[in-house]
């Protein structure tokens, strides 16, 4: 008979026995059955996946000179390990990096996989990866990584045409996701980085690593290259760009500072091939560094190009629209010859007013009985006061229209106007009025309703120089892979054409040709140049200042290859303030020694005026 002890003992080894039968099952189930499955969610624990960013493709100049590539640079990155990063980290984190704590956990808000690495900020400087570094163990799951940055290697040089980057916004991430677009993402913000994202932006690559409890690597496991983006070959001729911006920057500080037009601070300069619309250099001030967007725009940054009144985000030679001013009287006289409303020959007196309206020339000046010739090389304004008055606004805006302006030239950069045609529809529509003969007058000589971009007044005078071919303008050439294939390549494409017959284009061209030549409105400025040139002066009035100035010429005269178009903003006269700069242009595309300087220019310019020798 068993005792009441040794039933005690049974009774305990039964038990005993179901909790360990109990615990190898559940060994054996987690192990066997459930054990792909944990050693699959330890490995999440322990191993990332970390984006590396591909290189975007480098723009290059025609003649193959680097503008845009990239360089290395340091991310700082969250690294969640098996629970969201804690608010003590992120506001120390905020701390270093200068920005709020709103906004990284906006950045962890968006990413759906709570183990998914988050950049917090691109680009951060050696002081930031210093403090990093030393406080390593108050930053769990805090990392920073190498990634390529975007460098424009001469700042501000092309930046209107270049763009800038910055990390993707959620309009552009909504609008994205189909082609790929993820969090945290860099993308092309405005001009040619916007434009050709896709083909800049490359393949990103990955390693795979084992983190630390702190989210730190400790090891990789496997890696895969990003694929760098295509390579932009463009049309820019990089010595006739860096001209034009220096001849820029220091003409604007010389009527500043020398000639008393204190707010003579933006302009904009364009070359154009007149034969293929290809663009040889394109400049607006003022201008921002995009290298400053890298990371994301610091505050002052930001309130410094925001605050400025002129606007340097904004590329005038596309967008901005101003009267075209003596430049439209290209367009008058063309009408005028080809209607037959005057012929070369016929003399118009000029006392210095129109005698049905009286309105003038600058300066009252009064030339007397002139010819075509002679009033398109001197600009005379009474001669096309009575062209405006013989044509009757209807057949202004044709000959407007034929010549490509009121509408986009087509380039492809983002935000072009369109500029305005003086017409009877638009006042009607806007002001609810009857056109009047005056209007007429002041659109003759581009003042008025009529507005044009300093790109589209460069068209006018392609067209005289190749015949009447309108092409669309661009700026790249090719699209090359990185193993150097060629992907795209963009040809010219004729948009339009104006009908001018020969006899009328040749006068024309040799009117325009006479503005450089001794007693026209640029001679001073291109005595001695070797290589003869047509162009045409201009000055806008402003009602909100002082007058713009304009020039647009094209060279050689007799095989035209480049066509430049200058405008400074309350420069005055065009004479005194865009055509120096238009000088210099032409100097650096023909390789010609600069034999003047700005103040020569204005100098032997005053002793034209006065008959007083410059001092030496």
């Amino acid at each position: 008979m068993v005792s009441k002890a040794g039933k005690r003992v049974g009774g305990l080894g039964v038990i005993v026995f179901l909790v360990i039968s109990v615990l190898i099952s559940r060994l054996a189930y987690l192990q066997i059955i459930k054990g792909e499955e944990y050693h699959t969610l330890a490995d999440q624990n322990r191993i990332r996946l970390i984006k590396i960013t591909a290189p975007r493709g480098t723009f290059y100049d025609r003649n193959g000179v680097q503008l845009v590539n990239n360089r290395p640079g340091f991310s700082v990155s969250l690294m969640p390990i098996d629970q969201p990063v804690s608010q003590d980290v992120i506001i120390k984190l905020s701390n270093i990096l200068g920005i709020q704590p709103d906004e990284i956990n906006k950045k962890v808000a968006k990413e759906e996989n709570p183990l998914t690495p988050i950049i917090v900020k691109s680009d951060v400087g050696p002081e930031v990866v210093a403090k990093i570094e030393e406080r390593k163990s108050d930053l769990p799951s805090v990392v920073l990584a190498i990634q390529a940055v975007r460098s424009y290697i001469y700042n501000d040089l092309g930046a209107h045409m270049f763009g800038y980057v910055g990390e993707i916004n959620d309009d552009e991430l909504n609008k994205g996701k189909d082609k790929g677009y993820k969090t945290g993402d860099i993308v092309g913000k405005s001009g040619l980085e916007r434009v050709y994202d896709k083909e800049l932006r490359g393949v990103d690559g990955g390693e795979q690593v084992e983190v630390d409890v702190t989210g730190r690597p400790i090891q990789r496991l496997g890696r895969k290259e990003p694929i760098p983006g295509n390579d932009l070959m463009l049309t820019i001729d990089a010595r006739v760009q860096k001209a034009t911006e220096e001849s820029m920057d220091r003409q604007l500080k010389y009527l500043q500072n020398k000639l008393g037009n204190v707010n003579a601070k933006a302009g904009a300069a364009v070359a154009i091939n007149p034969k293929t619309g290809e663009i040889l250099a394109m400049v607006s001030r003022p201008a921002f560094n995009p290298n400053l967007f890298n990371g994301g725009i610091s505050e002052k940054n930001w309130k410094a190009i925001n605050d400025n009144p002129f606007n340097p985000m904004q590329n005038r030679v596309i967008n901005g629209e101003y009267p075209p001013g003596s430049t439209f009287k290209i367009i008058t006289g063309t009408a005028a010859l080809e209607l037959g409303k005057v012929t070369p020959e016929e003399k118009i007196l000029d006392t210095g007013k129109h005698w049905i309206i009286p309105k003038g020339n600058a300066m009252n000046e009064a030339l007397g009985w002139i010819n075509f010739q002679e009033a398109l090389s001197k600009s005379d304004n009474v001669y096309f006061y009575e062209m405006g008055n013989r044509l009757g606004i209807d057949n202004l805006e044709t000959y407007a229209r034929m010549f490509g302006l009121g509408t986009v030239t087509g380039i492809n950069l983002p935000g072009e106007a369109e500029g305005l045609v003086a017409n009877r529809k638009y006042k009607m529509k806007v002001y609810e009025e009857e056109w009047y003969l005056s209007e007429t007058f002041d659109a003759a000589i581009g003042q008025g309703f009529q507005l044009a971009t300093p790109l589209q007044v460069a068209d006018v005078m392609a067209q005289v120089a190749n015949g009447g071919h309108r092409y669309r303008p661009y700026l790249v050439s090719k699209i090359v892979n990185p193993n150097g294939q060629l992907v795209k390549e963009f040809k010219p494409e004729e948009m339009g054409t104006v009908t001018i017959s020969d006899k009328t284009l040749t006068l024309i061209r040799n009117s325009l040709r006479d503005v450089a030549l001794p007693g026209g409105t640029a001679a001073a400025t291109f005595e001695g140049f070797p290589i003869p040139i047509a162009g045409k002066t201009g000055t806008a009035e402003n009602p909100h200042g002082d007058d713009h100035g304009w020039f647009v010429a094209y060279a050689p005269f007799n095989d035209p290859q480049i066509v430049v178009a200058v405008l400074i903003e309350q420069g005055g006269f065009g004479s005194d303030s865009a055509v120096p700069i238009a000088r210099k242009m032409l100097e650096a595309y023909f390789d010609i020694p600069a034999q003047k300087n700005f103040a020569d220019f204005y100098a032997e310019e005053e002793a034209a005026k006065t008959g007083v020798p410059k001092q030496p």
